[in-house]
């Protein structure tokens, strides 16, 4: 699996009202579209909604490093590719690109955590190990630009 074969793709139209004093995305919209594309990895393997009502059981996201690579207009489509690109018995680590007529505009990297969220405190948990398969199913190389820290 790769960007060009991703885990899932989240589709999603600029909103007017996500639209800043500059005319175009404003910075909080990415994270809030990629947030969405992480919500459809979820789903994918087999962290959705019924998983959670059913487990008591989440992933949380602990880091996100979001590169903005070019503007993004008023009306467009975004696309947002998500891939695994690493994973422990409790954490997750997405690869999401967004594109948008064709041109990749940012990327972001998160890093999750799966959490039991029942009881009086939360605590990170091993994932089931069905969805523990679909992850390591889902495995692919890592971007080169993963990883990367912001730097003068």
């Amino acid at each position: 699996m790769s960007a060009d074969d991703p885990l899932c793709t989240w589709r999603e139209d600029v909103r007017p009202e996500w639209i800043d004093y500059n005319g175009h995305l404003s910075e909080a919209y990415y994270v809030l579209v990629l947030g969405h594309a992480t919500d459809a990895a979820m789903e994918v393997l087999g962290l959705g909604t019924d998983y959670r009502e059913r487990s008591g059981a989440s992933l949380f996201t602990l880091e996100a490093h979001v590169r903005y690579l070019d503007q993004i207009g008023p009306g467009e489509q975004l696309e947002a590719r998500t891939t695994v690109i690493g994973h422990t018995s409790k954490l997750l680590r997405l690869w999401h690109e967004l594109w948008a007529d064709g041109r990749l505009r940012a990327t972001e990297e998160v890093l999750g955590l799966h959490v039991q969220t029942t009881g009086d405190d939360a605590r990170s948990a091993p994932f089931p190990e069905d969805v523990a398969a679909r992850i390591a199913a889902a495995l692919t190389d890592a971007d080169p630009d993963a990883g990367r820290a912001i730097t003068l």
